[in-house]
Formats: C-alpha cells, structure tokens, sequence
C-alpha cells in the first residue's frame, strides 16, 4: 500500500468494531458477518499498514500500542461520521419534506386525526406538521403552506385560499346540559380570545349567564375540559365537530359565524410542488365534508 493511500473503510470498520467490543466474536455478531470474514478484514488491514494491531493476551487479544493510537482515532472518526451522516439526512429529509404550518388547537382537535386519510392516499408526500400561529415567517421555517385564521395583514403576493368560516358556540358534555339550561353553570373560555364570552352573551340576552368564567390557554384545553364535564366551552365548531359527532358534547344552541374565516396561505415566490397542491385540494374537500 502506498503512504498516501488509506486502507479500506471495511476494514477499519472491522478493526474499530473488534477492538470497542474486545472480541472478534462479538464484532462479527455487531457486523452481521462471520468470525472468519472479521479475522480476515483485520489481518489484511495489518498487513496493509504494516504493523501489528493484535497480541495474543493469554486466550484472548490485546491492542498493541499501535493498534491502540490507531482505535483512539477511529473511535472518534466514526463517531463524527455517524452524526454528520444523521445530520445530512435529517436536513436533506426535511428539504424535500411538505411542510405545512397550522395552529395548535386546529392542528389537535382537527387536522391531526385526519391525517391519515391523505397520507394513505398520498404515501409518496413525506409531510411535516408544525406548529405556529399568526403572521408565518415561510422562508425563515421553510414551510410550504399554512393554515392561519385570517386576523391579521398578509401581504399582496401571498396566495389565500378560504378554506372554511369560523362558526362558534357553547358545547358541553351531556350531564352538564341542565346546568346550562336552569343557569346554574361554569364558563370556559380561552385566554386567546378572552372577550369571547362577553360578546356572545350580549349577542344572545335570552341565554342564562354562567355563575363564573374560568380561563385556560388554548381553546383545545376548553373543549377538552367540556368533554370532561368540567364546565361550557364556547368553542369553535373546527375544534368540537368530532366530538359532536361522538356525542360526547352537545351544541344545544347550534354554531353563529363571527365573520372570520380560516384560510390556506402560501407565497408566490415558487410554484406548489405536486405534494403541496394535492394538501391544499384535500384539505378544501376534508373542510366542506366536516365543517359544511
């Protein structure tokens, strides 16, 4: 072998794998080959770099001093070369990955159980979900579209496609029904919306008022507590229609749209990938099946 040339990767993989396990046996188990074909792979390695790797310790082997400068620098060759490869699909994954964007409690109460569906119709489209609300930085979190309500400005060159109308109103789990209609009951609502309550009570006077609000975080928290039986979510009809469905909570009162509407958003910087116009076209029609 030449000085410039280095000995196969094989090779050394055999070598550093026998020496970390301190056993040939145990590499060839780790390595998925025969005992015989690691015996081999590190005598040819010694003969290739000219020095011996191995000395025979009583019934076992021991690395030569050599062999033990030549491990310390394997180990941290192929420890580096093992998270440089993650590293590398991970990023390479995640460039040719659809990622689409969408608001917590739509994400969990709505989309997430319904994901399956479009995966099972689309198993070539590797899509990522994340999580965010409000104005979408698209470029800086490399996301493909998003789904936003629509509150706040977007600018002219960005492409909104309404996806369905933001419909709200009081759900609650079956026993607490009577509560509800005798006014003996306890209002939840969302910190996001923290107005919500009051502007709905005064858009229905003929509706008893709650002994008490009490707040939570997110609106997927009130409608879970609803399912729960812990008070009345005014929640949107997005996050409640599976659970309506089950009849785990009843809308007595039916849904009011408040004029927003929720919406597809994506830029005109680049043409939608086949994957991301087969998202959008699903998510129109698994709106108008749901949600009307």
């Amino acid at each position: 072998m030449k000085r410039s040339e280095l000995p196969s990767l094989d090779d050394l993989r055999a070598f550093e794998t026998a020496a970390r396990l301190g056993s040939v046996r145990q590499a060839a188990g780790a390595l998925a080959l025969t005992h015989g074909a690691v015996s081999r792979r590190i005598t040819r390695l010694s003969e290739d770099l000219g020095f011996k790797l191995f000395e025979k310790s009583g019934r076992g082997l021991r690395l030569t001093p050599a062999g033990e400068m030549l491990n310390l620098t394997l180990g941290r060759f192929f420890t580096e070369l093992s998270a440089t490869v993650e590293g590398l699909r991970a990023t390479t994954s995640r460039q040719n990955a659809l990622v689409l964007s969408c608001e917590s409690s739509v994400a969990m109460r709505w989309l997430i159980p319904r994901l399956g569906a479009f995966q099972a119709a689309h198993p070539d489209v590797a899509l990522h979900l994340s999580v965010g609300g409000g104005p979408v930085e698209f470029r800086r979190d490399r996301i493909d579209l998003a789904i936003r309500r629509l509150d706040f400005a977007l600018p002219d060159a960005w492409h909104v496609q309404r996806v369905f109308a933001e419909k709200v109103g009081p759900v609650m789990s079956p026993h607490v029904l009577p509560a509800f209609e005798g006014g003996d009951y306890i209002a939840l609502g969302s910190r996001t919306r923290p107005d919500a309550w009051s502007q709905w009570l005064a858009a229905h006077p003929s509706c008893h008022r709650p002994s008490e609000i009490r707040f939570y975080d997110h609106h997927f928290l009130i409608v879970e507590a609803a399912s729960a039986g812990l008070g009345v979510a005014l929640s949107p009809l997005v996050l409640a229609t599976d659970d309506l469905d089950r009849q785990r909570l009843l809308a007595p009162l039916g849904f009011d749209a408040d004029g927003s509407h929720y919406g597809l958003i994506w830029t005109g910087e680049r043409e939608l990938s086949r994957g991301a116009r087969a998202l959008a076209e699903w998510l129109q029609q698994e709106c108008v099946r749901s949600l009307g």
